[in-house]
């Protein structure tokens, strides 16, 4: 069964740290499209508060997402993230009801 992770990020309207988060975001990208079990992903901007952004990827089964979780490349760019917005990234798991 497929599952989607939903992650809510607020990006401080600092412009350098804003500019300094999009080549992590990349880079975990880029990473997680190598993933066994990794379909898709988008980032999003909320309209209203474009300081939240919104990810959204999707995983065949939450096995590949929770080997993902725990690989060491993922975790060093997510460290790298976390330092810069002052806070630890929370994940929710989704699957279709």
């Amino acid at each position: 069964m497929s599952v989607k992770i939903i992650i809510v990020r607020h990006v401080p309207e600092d412009r350098e740290k804003a500019q300094a988060l999009k080549p992590l975001l990349l880079e975990m990208r880029t990473l997680a499209n190598a993933q066994p079990g990794y379909v898709s992903g988008e980032t999003l901007v909320n309209y209203d508060d474009p300081s939240e952004y919104l990810v959204i990827s999707t995983w065949q089964t939450l096995k590949d997402w929770n080997h993902w979780l725990k690989d060491e490349r993922r975790r060093d760019v997510q460290a790298k993230v976390d330092a810069l917005l002052g806070t630890e990234t929370l994940y929710s798991v989704y699957y279709n009801g």
